[in-house]
């Protein structure tokens, strides 16, 4: 039979934390206690320092402290790079508006410098101007004045947002200059901005180049910026970046789902020959990417000095050949298979959310719809966001083998499991679900406040949505600070005598990383046993605790509020035990396949008022009755869906989108402009690695959001279609360790974890699928990670130990699948269990991109991973995806995984790779672990023992893997883990255990692989 293919390790060595380390199994440090609503502020020397908190980067560009958002004024002079950003300097929140700057020799070690252009204020501290997107040149010709040829200025120049505040210009957005003679370190505002106005609202981000027209009358500067709600590009030029002259306009074209940002235009030539070159116009879009929310795409065409003219257009909407089930083109909800049932919501004046009948594109003053057919369509735009309901066709039988659907509208897909109403479990009623009579407060009902949260000040009858009644406790309204309220309301005691304790909350969201503590509890002798917070927004959902163990027990509640400004606070109602837990709400705007009642397929918007198609394989419900039905179950932004043309089809119909130039394919890639006069005319571009769908709530504490790795772009003849291909810059080998490399072979299905592990990895992987439905890489793994969900660990026998016995291991499994599905021809990047992805209901996500397979049948892939991001590339850069994500810092395994069948690694390489950022010296101390392994007989089966005793001078988390289980465990200085690890059978071959030792604060790391005899226990 096939067996996993055989890696093994070079060389053995000693592994720093960051570094990969030779073992099977990364030490997982253990869950810390229960938190404690009385803690006070940690001692400064318990908090982590600057680059060492959770998920921080080693590899990307993060500030120090607070906000950060597009890269802005990306340029090289004298010897230096210069990485300018939108910034906020004083807090973790979008806000204050500012360039914050950033400078390298290298484009991966950066450092943080001050401020560089601060918002303007006026005489009372109040912002008139924030300092938007732009862009940074050096003007060697010094044709602005503002500087000597001699010692050229650099210039700046960005989008001035006038605020409210400022007397002339308020709510205008216009292009200004600041420049400076020191080489980019500190900089001065033109006295005469702004020198480019157009009286528009949403008129920014400029991106200024040299365009060199072969003569000096017809070379100048020219300017990129956009209308960003009309979806154009409006082009200028200028002789001396203050006076400037209109050009042309560019789009709408292709992407048009939300805004356009951040533009970039460029030449290239074609695969590096310079008699064949190609301007590229790069445009970012929120939301509406490929991915969803945040992205940015690309066109290829010509620039003649005075018009883009793109090749790369995609025009119309193909419609597939089959048996049309509804087009929306009647005057009513008719349709070839009948009439559709349309049930809006009662009592709303506008017949929403459908209306009376389809809709002619969009309504009530919605952005433009496109990406329809003909002239009608299904809208739950009627009435707004606010208006639910669902529109549902008659039966049909299902004969073809796929069903297309174009479908836009919000990005808020069906939740398995979920219900469409708002309804309580059965069960009994806490406090009467605070209904409490007139005059009458919590204090009435046993419960006390402390700090700023007085019971008798609750309940509120104030604040969210979705809460039941007319009262509920809202720590907003709890006291007189609003969202800056700290303290703690704490119920009378309670039996818990169910299963399930049931809540809807609502408010801000903290989590456990977070120094500020916002969370509901749950108290059983004082001690917190159950804990959770709020989903950052108004509308309360059902959240449930699984308390079968805790069943006859005396409980308190206690609302816990120590968090302050922006979301600062709780709203909590209807507490229900219960022998069921709650089901959530679902806020889905969907179009979905309904057969027997049940939902067997369900499509989504992308937050985007473009239609695009949707296609779902239906060959396993070939001759059943099916319906089509709508869901609009939102009420706030993007609470709409669209759908038009339901064709039953023989085979799958690509998205139009797929065929549009995308920079990347994944969540977390925007604002992504290029370097102005970079050496060696190489054209280097920046990406923000965020999406402004979650950017917000993402679990960083102190700071918020990185860089993409630089990467250098070119152009390349895909078959005949012009593409852009992007690789990480080559600096990043001078951060390469030793590398490790595995031997070719098969690899059966299943996931096989790697004697590799790390958090700073650069991984090769050429795969063949073979017979394989997927094949690829999990990486970040836990201990016990499988791609399937059931687990990998194995539970140890019972033996008697002294001292710390090594018996816990991770209470939840967390990994990130990298993989490519021969199915479909895609590669997958699957980060539902990557670790926290619960701050937010719109981060969990699978993202994929087509991707060829070589001629010889191979696929290759290149990863790159950080401490908080995944950056994978593929069909020679062409195909790239970008996605942040969160795990625990003791996740760190790789594994091979392949499902449905066997698949040939041709190669496999992993480079660990030394922090860039933040980085400390490598320590030179030896992390001492002894390690004994045999092979022993017990009850007549054979197991593998392994005791790991701790010579160390500080505790130290140990993990040990063998070929039949893997567990982990924190020894103290000069104890010792053990574990037998069963193996089920009577006789066993010789073989390896792979132990880790790691310091708790993970500042050594070391590996060991120790050889076990054969036994026979017949």
């Amino acid at each position: 039979m096939s067996v996993p293919v055989p890696l093994r390790p070079r060389r053995r060595r000693l592994a720093t934390a960051g570094l990969l380390s030779v073992a099977l199994l990364v030490a997982t440090i253990p869950p810390s206690g229960a938190v404690d609503v009385a803690r006070t502020p940690a001692p400064a020397e318990a908090v982590p320092d600057v680059g060492h908190e959770p998920y921080r980067p080693g590899l990307h560009y993060s500030p120090a402290q607070n906000w950060m958002n597009d890269p802005n004024g990306l340029v090289f002079h004298d010897g230096t790079y210069h990485l300018y950003y939108q910034h906020n300097p004083y807090g973790t929140s979008w806000g204050n508006m500012s360039w914050g700057h950033a400078t390298s020799p290298d484009l991966l070690t950066w450092t943080e410098q001050p401020v560089a252009i601060p918002q303007t204020l006026d005489a009372d501290g109040v912002s008139v101007e924030d300092i938007f997107s732009g862009s940074v040149v050096v003007d060697h010709g010094n044709t602005s004045g503002f500087g000597t040829v001699e010692d050229p200025p650099l210039v700046a120049v960005y989008t001035s947002a006038y605020t409210p505040a400022h007397p002339t210009l308020a709510g205008i957005q216009a292009q200004s200059l600041a420049y400076s003679t020191d080489g980019g370190y500190t900089w001065t505002k033109y006295a005469a901005n702004p020198v480019l106005d157009r009286d528009s609202a949403n008129f920014r981000d400029p991106k200024v180049f040299w365009y060199d027209g072969g003569t000096p009358e017809t070379s100048y500067w020219v300017m990129v910026a956009v209308e960003a709600v009309d979806h154009q590009v409006e082009m200028y030029r200028s002789a001396d970046l203050k006076d400037w002259d209109h050009l042309s306009t560019f789009g709408p074209a292709n992407a048009v789902g939300g805004i356009w940002e951040c533009p970039d235009l460029f030449e290239l030539a074609v695969d590096g020959d310079p008699q064949n070159t190609r301007w590229v116009l790069v445009v970012n879009l929120n939301p509406g990417s490929i991915g969803g929310g945040s992205g940015g795409q690309y066109f290829v065409g010509d620039f003649d000095g005075t018009t883009f003219t793109s090749e790369s257009t995609v025009e119309g909407v193909p419609v597939p050949d089959g048996d049309l089930l509804a087009d929306f083109e009647g005057p009513g909800w008719d349709s070839p298979i009948g009439e559709w049932t349309v049930s809006n919501e009662p009592g709303n004046e506008a017949d929403g959310p459908f209306g009376t009948a389809p809709a002619n594109g969009a309504v009530n003053g919605q952005q433009a719809v496109t990406g329809f057919v003909g002239t009608g369509l299904a809208n739950s735009f009627v009435g707004g966001d606010w208006p639910v309901g669902t529109l549902e066709s008659p039966p049909f039988a299902i004969e073809r083998d796929h069903l297309s659907l174009l479908v836009g509208g919000g990005k808020h897909p069906r939740v398995p499991g979920a219900q469409l109403g708002n309804e309580p479990p059965v069960g009994s009623l806490l406090w009467d679900g605070f209904e409490l009579p007139d005059g009458e407060t919590l204090a009435d009902v046993g419960w006390t406040g402390t700090g700023d949260l007085a019971a008798t000040e609750s309940p509120s009858t104030s604040g969210g949505d979705y809460y039941l009644g007319a009262r509920r406790i809202n720590t907003f309204d709890g006291g007189p600070r609003g969202d800056d309220n700290v303290g703690t309301l704490t119920s009378p005691e309670f039996t818990i005598d169910a299963g399930h304790l049931s809540m809807l909350v609502g408010g801000g969201r903290r989590v456990d990383s977070d120094d500020q503590v916002l969370q509901v509890q749950l108290l059983v002798d004082g001690d917190v046993v159950r804990h959770l917070t709020g989903p950052q927004a108004g509308a309360l959902n059902w959240q449930s605790w699984d308390v079968t163990d805790l069943r006859g027990s005396t409980a308190r509640l206690r609302v816990v509020d120590e968090a302050t400004g922006g979301w600062g606070h709780l709203t909590l109602d209807h507490v229900v035990l219960s022998d069921e837990p709650a089901l959530v709400r679902s806020d889905e705007t969907s179009v979905n396949l309904v057969v027997d009642g049940e939902v067997v397929r369900s499509a989504t918007g992308r937050d985007s008022e473009h239609l695009d198609w949707t296609s779902w394989d239906v060959r396993d419900l070939h001759g059943q009755q099916a319906t089509i039905r709508v869901v609009d179950n939102n009420r706030f932004g993007w609470g709409h869906v669209l759908l038009d043309q339901v064709v039953a089809t023989d085979h799958p119909t690509d998205p139009v989108a797929e065929s549009y130039g995308w920079l990347d394919w994944g969540r977390d890639y925007y604002a992504t402009v290029s370097f102005d006069n970079a050496p060696d005319d190489r054209r280097l571009m920046v990406g923000w690695m965020n999406n402004w769908s979650y950017s917000g709530a993402t679990p960083t504490s102190g700071w918020r959001s990185a860089m993409t790795l630089p990467r250098e772009v070119t152009l390349t003849d895909s078959g005949g279609r012009i593409e852009l291909a992007q690789r990480v810059v080559p600096e990043i080998d001078e951060l390469a360790g030793e590398p490790w490399t595995g031997e070719p072979g098969t690899v059966v299905a299943g996931t096989h974890p790697l004697p590799v592990t790390g958090d700073l990895l650069q991984i090769d992987l050429d795969v063949d699928p073979g017979t394989a439905e997927r094949v690829g890489l999990a990486v970040r793994t836990s201990a016990g990670f499988s791609a399937d969900g059931r687990g990998t660990g194995e539970p140890a026998p019972e033996e008697s130990a002294t001292e710390e016995s090594a018996t816990e291991e991770s209470s939840t499994e967390e990994g990130t699948l990298v993989l490519y599905d021969a199915r479909t021809g895609r590669v997958v990047v699957d980060r539902t269990r990557s670790g926290d992805v619960g701050f937010h209901p719109d981060f969990a996500s699978v993202s994929s991109m087509p991707v060829e397979h070589h001629t010889d049948g191979t696929v290759h892939l290149s990863v790159y991973v950080d401490r908080a991001s995944v950056e994978v590339f593929a069909a020679d850069g062409t195909r790239t995806i970008t996605d942040q994500v969160f795990p625990d810092p003791s996740s760190l395994g790789l594994a091979l995984v392949a499902e449905g069948g066997e698949a040939e690694i041709r190669s496999l390489t992993v480079t660990p790779l030394r922090a860039s950022m933040f980085a400390e010296p490598t320590p030179t101390v030896e992390l001492d672990v002894d390690v004994d392994v045999d092979a022993r007989c017990l009850g007549g089966k054979a197991y593998v023992a392994v005791r790991a005793t701790n010579q160390h001078d500080e505790p130290v988390v140990v993990g040990m893997e063998s070929a039949y289980g893997s567990r982990t465990s924190t020894v103290s200085p000069g104890k010792f883990a053990y574990q037998a690890f069963g193996t089920r059978a009577t006789r066993i071959s010789a073989g390896e255990v792979n132990v880790v030792g790691t310091t708790v604060d993970g500042g050594l790391s070391r590996a060991y692989s120790v050889a076990h005899g054969p036994i026979d226990c017949g």
